[in-house]
């Protein structure tokens, strides 16, 4: 077989790279020199003129020159990517580097849309993140797969710390709200938004005590609360987390396994008359056009309903648990819960498994971690055990067939909480 010599840009690709990446810059720099030479050989007072042209165009233009900024600074950080991955050996099979499409700033760093060349695959690059972000003087690299298309990744640079000290709820300002919109569940690592749609979702939230769950109910139900076309039912095992809500909660039941169990078959009931309506109209599910409201059940301290008191008792609570996720969610029904003491034994696979939105606050091991998310995400580097105890409000959320994303959850005050009761109190005609 014959081979040929390969030519400049295959033996150095990162020379090719390099000058890519500056090809604004080379080509301002290239065609300032040859203007002027053509315009000192026509007559000296040219190149002058031209100069004092371009300047006056750069600074007479604000639209030319934040363009031009934009341009170069877009192509430095390209520049920098690619020969940071280039200088790590993240290289496909011809030697060739993933090369940037697009970039967008985010709060806290730059997000890449990247192109892999054959013979690299997403989690090749994964495991080189730490790598990266020292190459980068970066603080973290994240990076996410494209469901769409196998050969693109987004890869994110964090410069600085997205969490806050205390994260303000905008429901604060909130004189109502629709739970139909999504909800506002806090800022990812990265500095972006994390928005939650609840309807024709569940969301099972588990962690130790102290970690943030209550606040995390507490956004929730407050949202609920602020629209009063929701009805609420509420089971709250110690009674007093939930407390302030129950003037504007259908149902409100403490530890009481027998009146939990009498609330959620009446939630049944309504879930059950609902399909009957819906069949009888034509219609799959309840829409936001619907005279039908949504319908929120949250119950916390899962495991003193689910592991407590007597086991025909918890064998029926489970039984409507599971009925209503599994079933209330083209109804309007929405289910949310959360538990202290995330074991297989509280929170068996089979209730944790139709939960489509799981939510890990900090928790004593990886086990307690995957409980929550599923097995396997504390070995993949999603554990909420490595959660600093510090950062109250922190944990991971895994959405439907996603990548669990790191997020700091709005903190509320006892005394916001009696605020927003209050105003929700107001709003639905109960003061």
């Amino acid at each position: 077989m014959r081979r040929t010599s390969p030519s400049t840009s295959q033996r150095h690709p990162w020379v090719a790279s390099a000058a890519w990446g500056w090809r604004l810059e080379l080509g301002l720099i290239s065609g300032s020199f040859l203007a002027v030479v053509i315009g000192g050989a026509i007559n000296r007072f040219v190149p002058i003129v031209l100069g004092i042209g371009a300047a006056a165009l750069v600074c007479g233009f604000p639209q030319i020159r934040l363009e031009t900024q934009r341009r170069c600074t877009y192509n430095h950080q390209v520049a920098r990517l690619e020969r940071a991955l280039w200088h790590l050996g993240i290289v496909g099979r011809h030697g060739d580097i993933p090369r940037v499409q697009k970039i967008a700033a985010l709060p806290v760093g730059t997000r890449y849309l990247v192109r892999i060349p054959v013979g690299l695959h997403f989690k090749a690059i994964e495991s080189r993140c730490p790598e990266i972000a020292v190459a980068l003087g970066a603080r973290d690299v994240l990076i996410k797969p494209i469901s769409q298309a196998a050969h693109y990744v987004e890869i994110s640079t964090i410069y600085r710390n997205a969490f806050p000290e205390v994260l303000r709820s905008p429901l604060i300002v909130s004189e109502s709200t629709s739970l139909w919109e999504p909800v506002s569940l806090g800022v990812a690592r990265d500095g972006s938004a994390v928005w939650l749609g609840l309807p024709e979702h569940n969301v099972l939230i588990g962690g130790e005590p102290g970690a943030g769950k209550s606040v995390v109910l507490s956004t929730l139900v407050a949202t609920a609360a602020l629209d009063r076309r929701t009805s609420i039912t509420l089971l709250d095992g110690k009674q007093v987390e939930l407390g302030a809500w129950a003037p504007v909660a259908d149902h409100f039941v403490g530890p009481d396994q027998e009146a939990a169990i009498a609330a959620l078959d009446e939630v049944r009931q309504i879930m059950e008359w609902r399909y009957q309506e819906l069949l009888a109209t034509g219609r799959r599910k309840i829409t936001p056009e619907d005279e039908r409201s949504l319908h929120l059940v949250v119950i916390d301290e899962l495991a003193f309903y689910l592991r407590g008191g007597k086991k025909e008792h918890r064998d029926a609570f489970a039984e409507l648990l599971r009925d209503l996720v599994s079933r209330g969610r083209a109804a309007g029904i929405i289910v949310v819960a959360a538990t202290q003491k995330p074991s297989h034994e509280v929170v068996p696979t089979w209730i944790r498994d139709l939960f489509a939105f799981r939510l890990a606050m900090r928790c004593t091991s990886g086990d307690a971690s995957d409980t929550i998310l599923g097995q396997g995400w504390a070995q993949q580097g999603y554990s909420a055990a490595a959660i600093n105890p510090s950062e109250r409000g922190v944990g991971y959320l895994l959405a439907e067939g996603g990548v669990p994303v790191l997020l700091k959850t709005p903190f509320l005050s006892d005394h916001e909480i009696d605020e927003l009761a209050e105003r929700a109190a107001i709003l639905r005609g109960v003061r």
